[in-house]
């Protein structure tokens, strides 16, 4: 969804701009299962010991590898060339984020702290990639705000999975076993904090109202993360009606404010 993030952004709702973003949301899901795809052969092995990520395709069995690989190489083909027919100058920007990703999932996730900032670049190169195919340019303030929102969340995240792990005696896979629960404590406070300052320094004074929504649903993410129960943030996203109630308040007080 964060290739909508720049068009919503700049306010343009023209059908040439929500064509390029129908195309970019086409193109980076294929993009994004075909890195999924990648991760989940590659993980496997450490995959089938953890309480939640055995039930992986790949990790359960259900998926060979190697039709895993394929999926993945026809999904990646697939992404490119959909790119090239619509903007052939995002496809510089996706094939970044499919290099980045696949240098991830071989190497950089065990390299401290690179493998939170290689996370958080993804959902910048995602509103990157759907900027420039729907031909909106992006702003240091929108830049700021999404990256800082990231890093809080991939944060958040490992912070969450590195307290469940800890808390029910369970073994903690290498990369994540780097960090201290104070350390990661610290960086999605951090990164949070500066989110929710510049937003609110950007949107002062013609959205002002839209603060409101977007601070509480800092706040209401922050608990589930304090409560160690971050662990996948899709699912906090969707499974908090409070989260869903105030991002469709936030969406609306945006678009009214620019009636």
């Amino acid at each position: 969804m964060l290739v909508a993030a720049a068009p919503l952004a700049a306010e343009r709702y023209d059908g040439g701009t929500l064509a390029g973003t129908g195309v970019a949301f086409v193109a980076f899901c294929c993009a994004a299962s075909a890195v999924y795809f990648l991760n989940d052969v590659l993980d496997a092995g450490e995959d089938r010991g953890h309480p939640e990520k055995r039930l992986r395709p790949v990790a359960a069995g259900i998926v060979p590898e190697r039709v895993a690989l394929g999926g993945a190489a026809v999904l990646a083909v697939t992404a490119l060339a959909l790119t090239l027919a619509w903007r052939p100058a995002a496809a510089a920007v996706l094939a970044g984020y499919l290099l980045v990703n696949a240098c991830y999932c071989r190497w950089l996730k065990h390299v401290l702290i690179v493998d939170m900032a290689v996370v958080s670049s993804g959902f910048l190169l995602r509103a990157a990639y759907g900027g420039v195919m729907a031909a909106v340019p992006l702003t240091r303030w929108f830049l700021i705000v999404l990256g800082a929102a990231a890093l809080f969340a991939v944060a958040g995240k490992r912070f969450s999975e590195l307290a469940r792990l800890g808390a029910d005696g369970l073994a903690v896979r290498p990369s994540l076993d780097q960090y201290s629960v104070s350390y990661l404590r610290f960086v999605w406070q951090s990164a949070g904090t500066v989110a929710m300052t510049v937003y609110c320094l950007w949107a002062f004074p013609a959205h002002s109202l839209t603060i409101i929504p977007f601070g509480l649903a800092f706040l209401r993410y922050a608990w589930h993360i304090d409560r160690a129960a971050a662990g996948a943030p899709e699912s906090v996203v969707f499974g908090d009606r409070w989260l869903l109630g105030l991002g469709v308040a936030w969406v609306a007080l945006f678009v009214g404010a620019n009636g």
